[in-house]
């Protein structure tokens, strides 16, 4: 396949090209900074352009057979309020777009898990243990909201487009091993329903996307791309109860396991977290 890839400067960015590139496709990537030199190979070309610029969109898509959305704007405190979600909200769509105009009909975007609402809340609300893609929303800051409005600019599009298929990832702290986000997320971290203890290899991240763009679901389907243990070694039952003692439990948590669970994505795109490292 010929796939278009925004944010291809970007740390996952650079790994998707990366493992695309060994995969056999080629690439047509895009970012606001300059493409950095191990993805200056045969099969991609670049263009440096802003997600608002739709135009150069439209032009870096043709002859694309699917997308892969990694622009963003990654966390809200760098910037404005309204210039993460504008940026994030705005670039989602435009994508998107500029895809349906090319008939592109198979399309992966970034989420986050924060799109429920999460790490940046002022105290995060959870429904249940371990969290799947039927959690109610409580996002009530700019990142959290821009990446639940993307999830639902995705189900327009497929309303619109029926042919489309979109997959919209929801990782969490994407590193390149278990022990980074660990020094990050000890046991003992004082801030625990901030983050869970969870964490996304970079190159699981990478192999869900890919995967996305040729699994057989259809419409718009929202994935946790979340590794299956925790960043711990404490049993996750014992980290409930200490934490989090009024939240039920409604799956497996034994072991270490995840407070999120990816076990959509295992059924639906064929991906295993701990098969790509």
């Amino acid at each position: 396949m010929r796939i278009a890839l925004t944010g291809a400067s970007g740390r996952i960015g650079r790994r998707i090209a990366d493992m695309a590139l060994q995969q056999g496709h080629t690439l047509a990537c895009m970012d606001q900074v300059s493409l950095p030199a191990e993805l200056q190979r045969d099969g991609v070309t670049f263009v440096q352009s802003d997600m608002a610029d739709y135009d150069a969109l439209v032009a870096a898509f043709a002859g694309c057979d699917a997308l892969i959305h990694m622009a963003a704007i990654p966390a809200p405190g760098r910037h404005a309020d309204h210039v993460i979600h504008n940026n994030n909200v705005v670039g989602s769509y435009n994508a998107m777009r500029a895809a349906a105009e090319h008939g592109i009909m198979r399309i992966c975007q970034a989420s986050s898990v924060n799109a429920i609402g999460h790490a940046f809340s002022r105290q995060a609300r959870y429904d249940y243990f371990p969290i799947d893609e039927a959690h109610p929303n409580y996002s009530e800051e700019p990142y959290s909201l821009s990446k639940w409005i993307c999830e639902q600019q995705a189900d327009s599009f497929v309303r619109r487009h029926e042919a489309m298929r979109i997959a919209s990832m929801r990782f969490h702290f994407v590193v390149p091993e278990r022990a980074t986000a660990a020094a990050i997320y000890p046991v003992d971290s004082p801030t625990p329903g901030r983050h869970l203890w969870a964490w996304t290899h970079e190159n699981a991240a990478a192999d869900a996307c890919l995967r996305s763009l040729t699994a057989s679901f259809t419409g718009h389907e929202v994935f946790y791309i979340v590794a299956p243990i925790t960043t711990v070694d404490v049993p996750s039952l014992e980290l409930a109860a200490r934490h989090f003692p009024d939240v039920p439990i409604v799956g497996d948590l034994s072991g270490n396991r995840s407070f999120f669970s990816s076990a959509k994505a295992e059924r639906l795109l064929g991906w295993n977290h701990d098969a790509t490292f």
